[in-house]
């Protein structure tokens, strides 16, 4: 370590934008350190080209902070103090003119701190400032960069790491297998579970759930199944990753089976059979079964319990049972949490009791874009397109609140395709772009077309598919093809149906029928047995009707 030799004038001002000093040297004494080590500082500022925090002249360095300890102990303050952290480009930039050479500790410090900050350039910059950078150095780093959400760079520097020293730890290792699941990369997966064979004798349980977690993500569930049985007793975390990846292929007896074997389960577990069954209609009351074993095993529903059960209600239609767990929500006391709150609105709207689901709305204290969008899109469904319309308007109207987003217009314009509000729906598509700066999707698109189908006219429908900036997707003449089956027009049918059997040859059954059903109401009974011979050709099948019919006194039965 050695000191700076620079000598600052006795009367020298010192002006800085990331601190707060500016005064004369020689008219204040040199300030005493604070219990904390904290100095006084402004707003953060990304590091520039020689990984150093702008300043526009240097600082002058307290006394108290011309150590390494005395720095190192700052750093660790602010570290551990709460958010926002401003202070920490003014004491890296103290570093930097105190002449010290910061040790390897100090550097991780600095670099914890900014990644604390959010701060990932200027992260880097005292990362690559190390000269041999540390394999904590290296794992802080990528730690940081996926929390930041930034999983392309967390994956080059750990291959930097395996690269430079030709090993990776436990953590480098678990990290590595949570980017290949992020990115989706089911062969980097393989590789670092070859690593992990190769370097370690014996595996570990963080590492195995972590294996099946990034097989799960990966959509590779032979693999994670491989992976589990090679663990003779395997953990809560690996068993509850292998359920949530049985409940994603709907293979829900296997999930049941490995859910039963979990001998101390605790409420993650639980979460993922609830949020499992919860959905499918056919799987929905499997769901509220798994709820209520969760109560008596005397564990409290968190919120994400709460959002999944109320899922199921609403799959299920069944508002008596949503009031239930609206009592158990608020029980739990994680009525106040947005996420809860927005899926009881949105419960209570699915099951037409839209009232219940305003007053959900009204009580809220903090609202985000999809409590509106939740609540315009109920008003909507059922059947209270003004009243939509009249909470957009409100929702536009905020000065300082939350923005409809792509979501919210197109719920908009669902309420309006809904009660036949032509010119009202032709003004909320064009207030996207004009006054939210939002360009309309193929979705918004797919809505107009109908609108203006059932309700203007099927040529002025087509008009409008063909003035689209873009390539219309298949929803768009599917659209136009219900829109002039409705009104029976064939050669527009026929155009719209070329169409969607191009973009989408076998997805579509209803397509092929609604265009069959408007060959027939014309008489061209052999184009009607034309497009039966495509469809057996093609391989569609027509999905089979369904109807439920409920009762107080029994289940609803199809």
């Amino acid at each position: 370590m050695r000191h700076l030799r620079r000598k600052y004038s006795p009367a020298s001002l010192v002006r800085c934008r990331s601190c707060s000093w500016d005064r004369p040297h020689t008219q204040r004494p040199e300030p005493k350190p604070p219990a904390s080590c904290r100095t006084a500082g402004g707003e953060m500022q990304e590091a520039n080209s020689h990984g150093r925090p702008s300043c526009s002249v240097t600082p002058r360095v307290p006394r108290y902070l011309r150590t390494a300890a005395a720095l190192a102990a700052a750093v660790q303050s602010l570290i551990n103090a709460p958010p926002p952290r401003r202070e920490s480009q003014s004491l890296h930039a103290q570093l930097l003119t105190s002449g010290l050479r910061p040790t390897a500790d100090l550097s991780v410090k600095l670099l914890i701190l900014h990644l604390r900050c959010g701060s990932h350039r200027n992260a880097r910059a005292v990362f690559d400032g190390m000269p041999r950078p540390t394999n904590a150095a290296h794992n802080y780093l990528v730690a940081g960069y996926l929390h930041l959400g930034l999983p392309g760079e967390a994956l080059g520097i750990l291959r930097r790491l395996a690269a430079s020293t030709g090993r990776l730890d436990v953590f480098a290792l678990s990290m590595a297998l949570k980017l290949s699941g992020a990115l989706a990369l089911p062969r980097a997966t393989r590789e670092v579970q070859a690593r992990v064979v190769r370097s370690l004798a014996e595996l570990d349980d963080i590492l195995v759930a972590a294996l099946v977690d990034a097989y799960v993500k990966n959509a590779s569930l032979g693999y994670a199944r491989r992976v589990y049985g090679m663990v003779p007793k395997p953990s809560v975390v690996c068993s509850t990753a292998l359920i949530v990846g049985c409940m994603n292929q709907g293979l829900y007896r296997d999930a049941e089976a490995i859910f039963d074997r979990v001998e101390e389960k605790d409420v993650v577990v639980y979460n993922a059979m609830v949020e499992g069954y919860s959905k499918t209609e056919e799987t929905a009351e499997g769901s509220l079964e798994v709820f209520k074993a969760m109560q008596r095993a005397r564990f409290r529903p968190t919120v994400s319990t709460c959002v999944s059960v109320l899922g199921a209600c609403s799959l299920l239609s069944s508002p008596e049972l949503g009031e239930q767990v609206h009592c158990q929500v608020i029980k739990s006391k994680v009525i106040s949490d947005i996420k809860a709150g927005s899926a009881l609105l949105d419960m209570y709207s699915k099951c037409g009791r839209v009232e219940e689901g305003r007053r959900v709305f009204d009580g809220m204290a903090e609202r985000n874009v999809i409590t509106w969008t939740s609540m315009i899109d109920g008003y909507g469904k059922n059947g209270l397109s003004d009243e939509a319309l009249l909470l957009l308007e409100e929702m536009r109207g905020q000065q300082r609140g939350v923005r409809p987003n792509h979501a919210t217009f197109l719920s908009a314009l669902s309420a309006c395709a809904r009660a036949g509000l032509l010119s009202r729906g032709q003004e909320v598509f064009q207030s996207m772009e004009r006054d939210c700066s939002l360009r309309p999707r193929m979705e918004h698109y797919a809505c107009m077309v109908d609108l203006l189908g059932r309700f203007g006219g099927v040529r002025q429908a087509y008009d409008f598919v063909r003035g689209i900036p873009a390539r219309p997707n298949s929803d768009v003449w599917a659209a136009l093809l219900g829109a002039a089956t409705l009104h029976g027009d064939v050669d527009i049918a026929d155009v719209a149906s070329r169409e969607v059997f191009e973009l989408s040859r076998a997805g579509r059954p209803g397509a092929y029928m609604a265009f069959s059903n408007t060959l027939a109401a014309a008489g061209k009974w052999d184009s009607v047995h034309q497009v039966r011979e495509m469809m057996k050709q093609r391989g569609v099948l027509k999905d089979a009707a369904c109807s439920w019919v409920g009762s107080d006194n029994c289940p609803p039965v199809n």
